[in-house]
């Protein structure tokens, strides 16, 4: 498979699949996501046949849809498909919440006269008695129960407000603050955004609209000096007594504890506790720790956070005129601000809405869902966990329920392996809690159907995704027969674009990469832009311009002021500060470990339980154990933070933190572990702390480190690795070791490199057989897998003196370093072994490979081996059948083109072939074609095919010319002093 360039696809357009009209069900999912739960009922319509005593006959079966939000529960009507019950049931959810669904037709002068007519419509005795429980309900026609919602009456938000009113004695009688209008009405709230839009962000502005709309109603009066609205005439006996029968009040006093969150940054949250009796209206209790008056003093927000609470702020009020004059324009009224007063960033920030002077964060007061008075406590914790939702990576760990443990990914390399929220709707949700429009997704197919045998291919020509599209429930558009598209060819690529509260474009991510299905398209698409982000959250004291300028984009460019412009708050709050050295932990050797620990204040990796020296690879799912323990150095005692029974996790991705990672990749199943490092930021420990963190806020954390216990309880390997065992015995990466073996052994090689040598499992093979091999060598990218094959050669090595009196092995070194770079250290090797390697690169890579390690390295043979794509079939057909006695899951297995997702291609015999020979022609060697797994002399091949390269001319040391060292020694091991180094 061909990966086109990003100028390659920058030439051909990509057409964007514009979806149709969203439809209610859909609406209700991009608000409430999985919040919302339907639920269907099947009942049975009678048909009366017409003649008395004959039994009734059973009609056609209908079916009723009852839908449970956070705010309400509502039954459709009955219909005679399910999804018309959803839709029907749906929509009246959304007409019902006042969600609007589409641009409004309604012209500004439109919108003065429905808002006037709303505050009016309010204060209406017909308001008041549609809030009676049984107003408006009625029985099903079939089954006889109550159309009204299954957890009681849905109740304006206001219910509470009005009858508080009614209930409050003195000057305050009838009087309802105007900031609970604007708060608890969202028609209000609509109309007042559609006149101004900047009424959104800015309270008193929408304040300001509702008060100039009410002095045009004659129904209502206002207060010139306070922000106070109520009825000029009294209401009706029937209206009164509809809203006073009303349950809406707790019979008993309450303490609700909430936040204290003070308007400068450097001041700590603190909690406060809201004594509300019996007969106390609520905001005047919060106006008191304000230190106001009374309730006419006292602005709120909006609710945030989970969708089910009552979380707003409460602030003070500014004591200026609001300009009341009825004569003015009210789609031209003006922005009114606090004179000379202090944003509160924090609360700005979590609110998306202007917020000045000190605020009280807390969740309590009066909702559709309840009939009663809701209230929650707020701790410092909760106010962590909202700040590390935020974040482009808090989504990610706080769905895993693992923010000390979880990272983001780095990829996303199949659905069933991913854990927690896909990168899609991680996307989403950040930019939804960062106040930014929905981001947009495209996408577009690559022709797969003409391959050339030449490798590397030519750029394949893109094409408009065909319009048979299905449009999903939540706005995901795949392919309907997205199974069998992924395995008769063809691949995907995606574009994004994240845009502000305005439509404005502050970061696209270009078509980059390709991929075998749609949907892991969009979510590798949507995976970067968050890892670019986080990477950006990362560098607070470095500018955007600067920062993006000095680094490859990967296909992300960015609007540096408009970015700024829109996640300046979310900056400023976080004050993310990055580490000043970079953790690592190993137990290769004392020396390494001393220095780590002077450096890093990290202690060695402790593992404990007997070593079966089988370790988790790449592509593996690990399942673990852990607590993370929050400890005072020099003292005995420790806090638990985070603790997990069984915490899955694909190897290789980085969705733990690199010390975990690094630990658990050198351990066995049933081993366990201990280490310490250091603390991440402040705001992680004091999210995971729980009910722990308002202590915590309060303690200096300079002496304070994290320890780690890990259990490995269990390994699932790699899906190659399943279906490549399924069929052969031995499995086939054992085959392919034995082979090499053979070779070694016939050939009198006395020096071996290892390219791509992993995490050494052919090098560990060389110290159970006698060879004539006296040095080897590995190299290899990645550090995780040389620190494992350190540890498994060192352990080998200093197991026991029988093995090494037996073995002529009298160096070994371990190199990290790019196979696809030359370094002089290993040229003229006797051997050199490169198995299972180059369908991980890309193909010009692969071909890169070929001109250095035969045009430079120049070893006496190479052995080479990579999968034969004709065998996967009978290899995925064999997994399938076995998943099948098993009752696995299949979709893995279905939905795989490749052996293994991290493969960037695959060849068949011709291709292979193809490439091994232009390669030996051009550099004057041999070749030879073999292989393990099947047959040579018959279809489909070996499945895992062998060329051995044979140099036909002598290369003294002194030819070349070039002395570069591009490669660093990870571990080495000499067999004179048996020691080993690391540099």
């Amino acid at each position: 498979m061909h990966q086109a360039g990003a100028m390659e696809v920058g030439e051909t357009p990509a057409v964007v699949l514009k979806n149709p009209p969203p439809n209610p069900k859909t609406i209700i999912y991009q608000k409430y996501g999985q919040n919302a739960k339907y639920t269907m009922k099947e009942v049975l319509e009678s048909v009366q046949n017409g003649c008395p005593g004959l039994p009734l006959q059973k009609g056609p079966c209908l079916y009723v849809c009852t839908l449970e939000l956070p705010e309400l529960s509502i039954t459709s009507e009955p219909f005679k498909r399910k999804k018309d019950a959803m839709q029907a049931v749906s929509k009246l959810a959304i007409e019902k919440l006042g969600i609007q669904t589409a641009k409004s037709n309604l012209t500004v002068p439109e919108a003065c006269d429905e808002l006037i007519s709303r505050v009016s419509y309010l204060f209406s005795d017909e308001f008041l008695s549609s809030l009676h429980p049984l107003t408006g309900s009625s029985l099903h026609p079939l089954t006889g129960s109550s159309l009204r919602p299954l957890n009681g009456p849905t109740l304006h938000p206001l219910t509470g407000h009005f009858r508080e009113s009614l209930e409050r004695g003195g000057h305050l009688h009838g009087l309802l603050p105007v900031p609970v209008l604007s708060a608890c009405d969202s028609k209000l709230h609509s109309l007042c955004k559609f006149i101004n839009p900047k009424a959104e962000s800015n309270i008193l502005l929408s304040i300001a609209l509702i008060m100039r709309a009410a002095r045009s109603c004659s129904s209502v009066a206002i207060s010139e000096e306070k922000l106070l609205i109520w009825r000029q005439t009294p209401y009706s006996q029937e209206a009164r007594q509809a809203l006073l029968d009303q349950n809406v009040f707790s019979v008993e006093d309450i303490v609700v504890e909430a936040l204290y969150v003070p308007c400068s940054v450097g001041n700590p949250i603190e909690p406060i506790y809201l004594n509300v009796s019996s007969n106390q209206y609520y905001l005047d209790v919060i106006a008191q720790k304000l230190g106001l008056p009374d309730s006419s003093h006292v602005l709120v927000s909006r609710t945030f956070g989970k969708a089910s609470s009552e979380m707003r702020f409460y602030f003070s009020a500014p004591n200026i005129s609001l300009e009341l004059d009825s004569t003015s324009n009210l789609s031209n009224a003006k922005e009114t601000g606090y004179p000379d007063a202090t944003l509160n960033a924090r609360a700005c920030y979590l609110s998306g809405q202007d917020i000045h002077g000190d605020a009280i964060l807390a969740s309590i007061g009066y909702t559709r869902r309840s009939t009663g008075f809701l209230h929650e406590s707020i701790s410092v914790g909760t106010y962590y966990r909202m700040l590390v939702g935020r974040l482009p990576d808090g989504g990610y760990k706080l769905s895993r329920e693992a923010i000390l443990a979880a990272d983001l990914p780095l990829a996303f390399t199949n659905r069933s392996n991913w854990r927690g929220s896909s990168p899609r709707d991680l996307l989403c949700a950040f930019c939804r809690q960062n106040w930014l429009s929905e981001p947009e997704f495209s996408t577009v197919s690559i022709d797969d159907s003409a391959q050339s045998s030449k490798i590397p291919e030519t750029c394949k020509k893109l094409k408009v995704s065909e319009p048979s599209k299905e449009v999903h429930e939540n706005g995901v558009i795949r392919d309907a027969n997205d199974v069998e598209s992924a395995i008769k060819g063809g691949t995907f690529m995606c574009e994004v674009k994240m845009l502000s509260r305005n439509q404005e474009l502050i970061l696209e991510y270009k078509l980059q990469g390709s991929f075998r299905r749609q949907n892991d398209a969009i979510q590798n698409a949507a995976l970067r832009v968050l890892s670019w982000l986080n990477e950006y959250f990362k560098q607070p004291n470095v500018s955007i311009e600067k920062w993006s300028s000095s680094r490859d984009g990967g296909g992300i460019h960015v609007y540096p002021q408009k970015l700024n412009k829109e996640l300046a708050l979310c900056l400023s709050v976080h004050n993310v500060q990055q580490n000043s050295v970079l953790q690592r932990c190993t137990s290769l050797g004392s020396k390494c470990t001393d220095e780590l620990s002077e450096q890093n204040g990290l202690s060695s990796v402790i593992i404990t339980g007997p070593d079966s020296a089988n370790y988790p690879a790449n592509g593996s799912l690990a399942c673990i154990c852990y607590s993370i323990y929050l400890k005072q150095k020099g003292e005995p005692m420790k806090q638990v933070l985070e603790s997990c029974d069984e915490f899955e996790f694909e190897i290789g991705t980085g969705a733990v933190t690199p010390l975990l990672e690094a630990c658990v990749t050198q351990m066995s199943v049933n081993q366990f572990a201990f280490f310490i490092s250091e603390l991440p930021p402040q705001h992680s420990i004091l999210a995971a702390a729980g009910s722990f963190a308002k202590s915590l806020s309060l303690l200096s954390l300079q002496d304070c480190c994290l320890e780690y216990s890990v259990n490995l309880v269990r390994v699932t390997e790699p899906l190659e690795d399943r279906m490549e065992q399924a069929l052969f015995n031995p499995p086939l990466s054992k085959q392919r070791v034995e082979y090499a073996l053979k070779h070694i052994n016939e050939s009198g090689a006395t020096t071996l490199v290892d390219f791509g040598c992993g995490s050494g499992s052919l090098l560990e093979s060389l110290m159970n057989y006698p060879t004539s091999l006296k040095t080897i060598a590995g190299v290899d990218i990645s550090r995780k897998g040389l620190t494992r094959a350190a540890k498994v050669i060192h352990s080998k090595l200093t197991a026991s003196s029988e093995l090494i009196s037996n073995t002529s092995i009298k160096s070994v070194v371990l190199y990290d370093g790019s196979i696809t770079v030359f370094d002089h250290r290993l040229h003229g090797f006797d051997i050199g072994t490169c198995l299972e390697v180059i369908e991980h690169m890309e193909e010009d890579q692969a071909c890169m490979f070929g001109d250095v390690v035969l045009g430079s390295f120049c070893p006496k043979i190479l052995i080479v081996s990579t999968p034969n794509y004709e065998y996967n079939p009978i290899l995925q057909k064999c997994t399938q059948s076995s998943q099948d006695d098993k009752g696995d899951d299949k979709t893995e297995t279905l939905t795989c083109k490749f052996r293994n997702y991290d493969h960037k291609f695959e060849w068949t015999r011709d291709q292979f072939n193809h490439w091994a020979s232009d390669l030996a022609s051009k550099y004057d060697y041999s070749v030879d074609f073999s292989g393990v797994g099947g047959s040579g002399d018959l279809d489909p091949g070996f499945a895992s095919q062998i060329a051995i390269f044979r140099n036909n001319r002598f290369h003294p040391a002194v030819q070349f010319v070039s002395t570069a060292q591009c490669y660093e020694v990870i571990w080495e091991w000499d067999s004179t002093c048996m020691t080993t180094f690391t540099l």
